[in-house]
């Protein structure tokens, strides 16, 4: 049995959003590799070390920053595709503002003071949950 997927028009703003969130995941990328020039920290170290490395931590935390961002990536790109299905204009909107979340929890997160991506993160943490809100009622929707 065949199934057929219309997409509406405002779906391609998701798929907008999408590729914009892999632009900013390769300019994260490559901030991490400008961190491991800078601070020496050879491959295939994911971190560097407190007792080698003086600027262990200016570099753990660039490092971190965009290790996290991975971490929810797959998340947002499901909950995205998904419920951009039903509702794209909303979810483009909130898709938007957790780019922009996460533009400011790295540049935050890599000055070296941690708790400078919290406000940032907060507003990435509301989107991604409003974005969750808008795939669950686009089940309900699927069921009803």
């Amino acid at each position: 049995m065949a199934i057929t997927i219309e997409f509406p028009k405002e779906y391609g703003y998701v798929v907008m959003v999408l590729v914009s969130y892999a632009f900013l995941n390769m300019w994260m990328s490559l901030q991490v590799g400008n961190a491991r020039k800078k601070y020496r920290v050879p491959y295939p170290n994911l971190y560097a070390s407190e007792e080698r490395n003086k600027d262990a931590n200016l570099f753990n935390c660039v490092q971190r920053g965009h290790q996290n961002s991975l971490e929810f990536m797959p998340l947002f790109f499901a909950l995205l595709l998904v419920s951009g299905l039903q509702y794209p204009l909303i979810v483009s909107g909130l898709g938007t503002l957790y780019i922009i979340g996460r533009f400011f929890y790295f540049k935050g997160y890599s000055s070296g003071i941690p708790d400078k991506r919290i406000k940032a993160g907060l507003m990435s943490f509301l989107s991604l949950f409003g974005l969750m809100i808008c795939t669950a009622l686009f089940g309900v929707t699927l069921v009803m």
